[in-house]
């Protein structure tokens, strides 16, 4: 299934897209695309739910986060081999782990607004893990079954923030905007390899980034049972499992987002986001 949430900023109601494309509203059916809403079961009954009986969603509503009320916004760095390769940097020996603020959280397609002072703002797509079922201690086989589902992400970061000062990396992470997060929720039922996903973003039509999560340094599986070991991953948890080679501070000489810019991206299977840059 292709969950969403469409409707205006902190106003989106949860739908459903259809096979023909369109959206049906799930008001009828659950809340909100949140909370018990991702659990196994409630999952379950949504696949058991006859579609075609949904209301449908006229015109060209604004596509939301496809996740509401989101718990922990936990991200990977330096988690794709050619991608530590251009930065630099060696591969970690285990998973870098940062934090994201959940403020950062916006649509697929909302404005990315540049913050005040930065110079060098930056672009990553990443494969979004959404977790349902609640764990800690997750055994690595076990995995998969703690997965709602996967969704695309643009992990925007302002490099000075982030590199150049002191502290930690989420300086240069949570901006407002910075966390795109769709269009859709796809659930784990459709994705059933997710080291197989191609992945790819452009910027005013150049293909920057071309990947795959192949070249993942640590699969899905290991990083949730990795994060349990520290802390508890809860329903509605969000997992931005790293960026392939390709972003703007890698390349030689750099390239930064300015406003005007358009960044499309996406995952195969996952759908795609599109946004135009601004200033704040």
């Amino acid at each position: 299934m292709k969950l969403l949430r469409y409707g205006s900023s902190g106003q989106e109601k949860p739908g459903i897209l259809s096979p023909d494309g369109e959206i049906r509203d799930l008001s009828g059916v659950i809340s909100d695309l949140a909370g018990e809403s991702l659990l196994p079961e409630s999952i379950e009954k949504l696949r058991n739910t006859d579609i075609s009986l949904l209301p449908i969603v006229g015109g060209r509503p604004r596509i939301g986060p496809c996740v509401g009320s989101v718990g922990k916004f936990i991200c990977i760095g330096l988690n794709y081999s050619d991608h530590a390769a251009e930065a630099g940097m060696a591969m970690p020996s285990e998973p870098v782990v940062f934090m994201k603020a959940t403020s950062s959280i916006c649509g697929p397609d909302d404005d990315v607004v540049i913050p005040r002072g930065s110079k060098k703002t930056d672009w990553e797509v990443e494969l979004g893990v959404v977790i349902g079922k609640p764990g800690k201690y997750v055994d690595e086989a076990d995995a998969h079954s703690h997965v709602a589902g996967y969704c695309v992400i643009n992990d925007l970061s302002e490099r000075a923030f982030q590199l150049e000062g002191t502290g930690q990396w989420m300086k240069g992470k949570s901006a407002d905007t910075f966390g795109p997060i769709g269009p859709w929720l796809v659930t784990s039922d459709e994705v059933p390899d997710p080291q197989n996903l191609d992945m790819w973003l452009d910027v005013d039509g150049h293909r920057y980034q071309k990947g795959s999560t192949k070249t993942m340094v640590f699969g899905v599986a290991y990083l949730i049972s990795y994060l349990s070991r520290f802390m508890s991953l809860r329903m509605g948890d969000i997992i931005s499992t790293g960026t392939p080679p390709g972003v703007g501070f890698g390349l030689k000489p750099p390239v930064y987002l300015r406003p005007g810019n358009r960044i499309q991206l996406g995952i195969r299977g996952l759908g795609q986001q599109n946004q135009k840059v601004v200033t704040d």
